[in-house]
C-alpha cells in the first residue's frame, strides 16, 4: 500500500514526535543553562513538556499540510477526524481530580486495605494499586488514572524517604494496571471501546476473555512491587492531614460529584452533551467552593493537548499498520501488538485492527496485546498523560524519563502477557 505525501509526512513527523518524548529530559536540561525567565530557558521547558509534544507537531504537520493542499483542506482534514476522546479525558480528569472525588476513593481504598494482614502502610499501597485501577472498568480508565495518581501523590511520592527506584516501579506499575484494569467492562477501556461494538463484546465476553486474567495480574504485579520495596512500606502510615484551610467535603457534595461524573461516563460518546455537563459542575464546584481545591484546568487541557495532537497524527498511520496487522499469525500479532503499543497509541492500534478482517483468536490477541503494552510509554495509553502529569513533579527538575518509565514496566508488562497467554478460556 502506497502512501500518498500527506501520509508519508504523517509518518515522519510522528516518528519523530516519538523520539522527542524520549528527549524531553535533554531539553530540560538545556533550560536550565539560561537565564530563569528568559525566552531560551521557557523555549526549552516547553519543548521538554511531554504533554505538549505530539500537539507541536500536529500543529507543524497542520501548517505543511497548509503549504502543500492549501488551508481549506487542512480545516476539512481537522473536521473530519474525532477529538471526542481526547475532549472527554479533559472532562473526565478536570472532575475526578477533584477534593469530594479523591477523598472517596481515597475512603474506599483504607476500608480496603483494612482487610489485609499488614502494615498499615503497605496495606494502603496494595489496596491503592489493586482497587483503583480495577475501578477503572466502571468509572473508566481517566477517571481511575488521575484519582490513583493523585492518592498516591499526596500519600507517598510528596513524602520523605521514598527512592528514585521506587517511584518509578510504581510508576510503571500504575500505568500498566490501569491499562489492563479497564477489561473488565466494555466501556471503559479505550483500546477496547473501540471494538466492543463491532465485534460483539459484551460485559461476560469482557470479564471471561479479560477481566479475571487481568485481575490475577493486577494482583500479582502489585504484591511483588509491594514486596519488593517493603522496607520503604514498613512504619507508621497516616493519611496526608487535611491543611485546615478547606473543610472536609459532606455527604451530599460528595454524591453530586459522583452523579456529575456518572453522567459524563454516560454521555462519553457525545462531546457537546459531557461538555455542556461540565460547564454545570464547574458551576456547582464554585458555589460549594469551601468544600474543593481549584480544578486542575491546565494540568487537564495539556493532557487533552497530547491526545489531540496524538489523533491528528495517529490517523494517517493505517497505510503501513493495517498491511503489518493483517500479514501478522497469533503469537506474533500479540507480541507485535504490545510493542506497537508502545509507539503508537492502544486505541488507534485496535481501531485499524477492526478494519482488517481477523479470526476470533487474532481479535483476541490484538487486544490483549494492546492492553498489555498499555504501561510501556506515555503515548501507549490515552490516560497514561494523566498519570505522567500529575506524578512528573516528584522526580526531580528533569522530570520522568521514558526510558525510566520503560524499563520499570517491563516486569508488570510481563505478568500480564503470561496472564492473557496461559489462562484460559482462549480462542
Amino acid at each position: 500500500m502506497n502512501p500518498t505525501p500527506i501520509e508519508l509526512l504523517a509518518t515522519v513527523l510522528f516518528a519523530l514526535a516519538i523520539i522527542h518524548t524520549f528527549m524531553v529530559k535533554k531539553f530540560e536540561q538545556l533550560a536550565h543553562k539560561y537565564p530563569p525567565g528568559s525566552v531560551g530557558e521557557n523555549t526549552f521547558h516547553f519543548l521538554g513538556e511531554v504533554e505538549a509534544v505530539f500537539g507541536m507537531w500536529a500543529a507543524l504537520f497542520i501548517f505543511c499540510m497548509i503549504g502543500m493542499d492549501g488551508s481549506h483542506a487542512a480545516i476539512e482534514f481537522l473536521e473530519s477526524q474525532n477529538f471526542t476522546e481526547p475532549g472527554f479525558v479533559f472532562v473526565i480528569m478536570a472532575m475526578a481530580g477533584t477534593r469530594p472525588v479523591i477523598k472517596f476513593a481515597e475512603g474506599m481504598i483504607v476500608a480496603f486495605s483494612k482487610l489485609m494482614p499488614v502494615g498499615e502502610k503497605r496495606a494502603f499501597f496494595i489496596s491503592a494499586l489493586i482497587l483503583g485501577p480495577l475501578l477503572g472498568s466502571f468509572i473508566t480508565e481517566p477517571a481511575a488514572m488521575t484519582v490513583t495518581a493523585l492518592i498516591l501523590q499526596k500519600n507517598f511520592y510528596s513524602k520523605p524517604g521514598m527512592s528514585m527506584k521506587f517511584k518509578y516501579a510504581t510508576l510503571g506499575l500504575l500505568f500498566v494496571n490501569i491499562s489492563i484494569g479497564g477489561t473488565l467492562s466494555h466501556f471503559a477501556a479505550p483500546p477496547v471501546l473501540m471494538v466492543a461494538g463491532k465485534w460483539g463484546w459484551g460485559m461476560s465476553h469482557m470479564f471471561m476473555h479479560f477481566g479475571y486474567k487481568a485481575a490475577i495480574a493486577v494482583v500479582i504485579g502489585t504484591l511483588v512491587i509491594a514486596f519488593r520495596f517493603r522496607n520503604e512500606l514498613e512504619g507508621k502510615f497516616d493519611l496526608r492531614a487535611e491543611t485546615g484551610e478547606k473543610m472536609h467535603p459532606r455527604w451530599w457534595v460528595t454524591l453530586t460529584h459522583l452523579i456529575f461524573l456518572a453522567l459524563v461516563v454516560m454521555t462519553a460518546h457525545h462531546m457537546v452533551v459531557f461538555f455542556g455537563i461540565f460547564l454545570f459542575f464547574l458551576g456547582f464546584v464554585t458555589v460549594s467552593q469551601e468544600y474543593q481545591d481549584p480544578v486542575k484546568l491546565k494540568e487537564s487541557l495539556l493532557v487533552g493537548f497530547f491526545l489531540g495532537g496524538l489523533v491528528t497524527l495517529g490517523s494517517l498511520q493505517a497505510w503501513w499498520l493495517k498491511p503489518l496487522l493483517s500479514s501478522l499469525g497469533d503469537i506474533p500479532l500479540y507480541l507485535g501488538a504490545t510493542g506497537l503499543t508502545g509507539i503508537t497509541d492502544n486505541a488507534a492500534l485496535t481501531y485499524l485492527g477492526s478494519l482488517v478482517d481477523l479470526t476470533d483468536a487474532q481479535k483476541y490477541y490484538l487486544v490483549a496485546g494492546a492492553v498489555t503494552g498499555g504501561g510501556l510509554t506515555v503515548i501507549a495509553n490515552a490516560p497514561n498523560p494523566a498519570g505522567f502529569g500529575i506524578l512528573k513533579q516528584n522526580f526531580g527538575e528533569d522530570g520522568i524519563s521514558p526510558l525510566g518509565l520503560l524499563k520499570s514496566a517491563l516486569f508488570p508488562t510481563a505478568i500480564a502477557l503470561l496472564a492473557f497467554y496461559f489462562l484460559i478460556p482462549k480462542y
